[in-house]
């Protein structure tokens, strides 16, 4: 059966649901919270519960990866932010909070062309070192985060300092990156000589997510042109809808496991889920695991102190993003594991989910993925 639609008689178009279109359906049975797993495996590394705070500087620094690996879940450190960018980032990270804007909505051109000269200043190598030994001397997983632009340059200094799981991140990324001026990152040569596990993304659909399933990454992130802070849709036109975007490279994941004689690369959800009810639902669509920033940048240790930005905002030529104003909820433990006072989804992330999974009665994420789903759009309320 087709799921594609005509749009006029110049062009057909494939029917994509967001997160908001689905809605999971109970069944027979239910079970009791407490029995209930939230914990996930990628490689070698085991992890309480299937939460990563995505590498954007609003939201991860070396002291919330810490803290965020000593309550189960992996925070990804953006290894071209500010972090490695100045030796005492707490001052200007200070000042972006501190930005008054002068425009009637969020989109403030000051305030995006302050954010790019913030982000001009060169990354210091020795700074990608110290900040992943601090992570790396507190005893948690170690997980970076670099741009396929900038991975050639820095990843002997990311490894060098002890780098448990390396993380290529871009807007979109391919296997098949095509340039007729600069020499292009073999994904899958660079994969097979590196000793670490490495998770790539954006993918935004089947044949893209196959494509890096084959290059031996170990996770594959799903997203594009998603999140609080984003305004890719709007600048370039490209967007694609999570829940048929995850679905679609869950069905990846299943081809791929019968092409390579049973490999598993784990599906990493990234990007658009604000609260818990989307958390959800992204499991439910085949994710092994989500990342999150809007919904981390909330809690008070969070580096952004109620903002929530991406590198997007700061590319010196095409921005597609704005500083956006998400507030506080509470401590980071509380936003993962409550208690809560919030009707909305904001906190006790890992509750909400644990509670979704015993409602419709299945024990582990795996089974989870299995649950069933319908079409119910409703109007957006998310805060």
């Amino acid at each position: 059966m087709s799921n594609e639609i005509e749009i006029g008689r110049g062009k057909r178009a494939q029917k994509a649901y967001s997160l908001d279109d689905v809605a999971i359906v109970p069944n027979r049975r239910t079970r009791d919270p407490k029995d209930v797993s939230v914990s996930w495996q990628i490689d070698a590394f085991q992890f309480d519960t299937p939460i990563l705070g995505a590498p954007m500087d609003s939201v991860t620094s070396p002291a919330t990866a810490i803290a965020l690996g000593k309550l189960g879940g992996l925070g990804v450190l953006n290894l071209e932010g500010l972090w490695t960018r100045y030796e005492n980032p707490e001052a200007v990270l200070a000042e972006i909070a501190g930005l008054k804007s002068e425009a009637a909505t969020r989109n403030d051109p000051k305030i995006t062309a302050k954010l790019q000269e913030l982000y001009s200043a060169p990354i210091q190598p020795e700074l990608i070192t110290s900040r992943i030994s601090e992570i790396r001397d507190s005893g948690v997983v170690v997980a970076g985060s670099l741009t396929p632009q900038r991975t050639q340059e820095h990843y002997k200094t990311v490894v060098a300092a002890g780098v448990d799981i390396f993380v290529i991140r871009g807007t979109t990324v391919s296997a098949e990156h095509v340039s007729k001026t600069t020499e292009p990152l073999n994904l899958k040569q660079f994969i097979y000589e590196l000793d670490v596990p490495v998770i790539v993304g954006g993918a935004a659909g089947y044949t893209p997510a196959m494509h890096l399933m084959r290059t031996g990454a170990a996770g594959v992130l799903v997203g594009f042109g998603g999140g609080a802070s984003s305004t890719t849709r709007r600048t370039l036109g490209i967007h694609a809808p999570m829940a048929t975007a995850i679905a679609d490279v869950a069905a990846a994941r299943r081809d791929y496991i019968e092409e390579s004689g049973g490999r598993y690369v784990h599906v990493i959800a990234d990007g658009g889920m604000g609260n818990s009810g989307d958390i959800v639902k992204a499991i439910a669509m085949g994710a092994d695991a989500v990342m999150l920033g809007t919904a981390l940048a909330r809690a008070e240790e969070a580096p952004g102190a109620g903002y929530h930005w991406g590198m997007e905002a700061v590319h010196e030529a095409s921005p597609r993003g704005d500083r956006a104003k998400v507030g506080t909820v509470g401590s980071l433990e509380k936003v993962l594991y409550g208690p809560s006072h919030e009707t909305n989804g904001t906190s006790n992330l890992v509750g909400a989910l644990r509670r979704s999974m015993a409602t419709t009665g299945y024990s582990t994420l795996k089974e989870f993925q299995r649950v069933d789903v319908v079409l119910s759009p409703y109007e957006s309320d998310r805060y």
